[in-house]
């Protein structure tokens, strides 16, 4: 019998057993002060995931600045360093790869995150989204337009998270770039109306994240970088598609061919955006002709549509989500064609291990 595509090994840049990958999912489980990952929840949790190809982990802010979302590891204190050697370790003794996803949301937080002050973001423009914040779901609020100074704080505040991430034993790191989040409010115009050298031209709201993407290769090799992005979300987390949008994030994929990156990971559209004007319907297909590297891709696939999708050679590798949150051995649930486990989504962000260490293996 064939063997799956999902399931050969992959090696370029990055060497791995098979090619599902764990999607980085925020799941709301660092309940503690100083928001540490913990060896019982999240250690627990990724390695029963270790035979995923690769495991990406949630979001984890690079800074107090980054938060926007209850609960969320950080990667930016000695403690949180500490708790994610933990993780690490429990994934590398199951002989599994794991990246940190490096993160900060910009406007799509809230003050009661910041003692009051504002989140910062490209311009002074509300996303009129919601921020799951300690009191309950909040209205988003008119950000603080980032100064030049704050640019240059946080492009240092990757930098310390990339090297941080070393230091706790990840495999690699990607720098979240997509739906909706910071470096997405720089490069879409209905985020970023800026008239100095990080807005207006593409090569201006691009800027900041090849400073950030810089300053990190400085402490951690670019074959263990992988960057995500998002180019025909729409109507979603703030941001809007117009005629600009498409070849911003073209002018970025061809750019990165310059880079020896780990992986490009694109997400398909979160919603239907087949009569929503300049937006691209099938991602994978369209940038893969522009990146010569390897290209992961995201958005809802089952077992059959991954494989179709490494078979047509659109992809290199798959990431899955909520799949992995009820299955933590899907790759054996894909090898075995067993069925899979749904999962509950009332527990996706609740406290404890209740929906988050519980799911069983296929052979319990």
């Amino acid at each position: 019998m064939k063997t799956q595509p999902l399931l050969t090994p992959y090696h370029k840049n990055i060497s791995l057993p098979n090619r599902v990958v764990m999607a980085p999912m925020t799941r709301s489980r660092a309940d503690n002060t100083e928001k540490v990952a913990t060896d019982d929840l999240q250690g627990l949790y990724y390695e029963q995931r270790a035979s995923a190809g690769l495991i990406i982990t949630e979001g984890s802010q690079v800074s107090k600045e980054a938060v926007g979302y209850i609960n969320t590891p950080g990667i930016h204190s000695k403690a949180q360093v500490e708790g994610w050697k933990k993780v690490t370790q429990r994934v590398h003794d199951k002989d599994g790869t794991i990246f940190i996803q490096l993160w900060h949301v910009g406007r799509i937080s809230h003050p009661d995150f910041h003692d009051g002050d504002l989140p910062v973001s490209a311009s002074a423009i509300n996303p009129n989204a919601e921020s799951y914040t300690p009191n309950g779901f909040k209205d988003t609020v008119t950000p603080k337009a980032m100064t030049i100074a704050d640019i240059k704080r946080t492009v240092e505040d990757f930098k310390n998270a990339a090297a941080n991430a070393v230091e706790a034993g990840f495999d690699g790191i990607e720098l979240h770039s997509s739906n909706g989040y910071l470096f997405h409010q720089f490069f879409n115009n209905c985020s970023n109306t800026r008239t100095d050298d990080y807005g207006g031209s593409i090569e201006n709201k691009t800027r900041f994240f090849f400073e950030v993407l810089d300053a990190m290769k400085t402490v951690i090799p670019q074959e263990k970088i992988g960057v995500r992005f998002n180019p025909s979300l729409h109507g979603l987390f703030g941001m809007t598609v117009d005629e600009d949008t498409i070849p911003t994030f073209e002018y970025i994929i061809k750019k990165l061919n310059a880079y020896n990156l780990a992986y490009v990971h694109l997400s398909e559209p979160f919603t239907d955006v087949t009569d929503v004007p300049f937006a691209v319907t099938d991602i994978a297909k369209h940038f893969r002709p522009l990146y010569n590297g390897t290209l992961m891709i995201n958005g809802d696939f089952d077992r059959d549509k991954g494989n179709m999708i490494l078979e047509a050679g659109d992809a290199d590798l798959v990431a899955y989500g909520k799949p992995f949150i009820s299955n933590p051995d899907l790759v054996a649930r894909f090898e075995q064609d067993l069925e899979l486990a749904d999962w509950d989504k009332d527990t996706f962000y609740t406290p404890e291990k209740k929906g988050y260490t519980d799911y069983p293996f296929a052979s319990e």
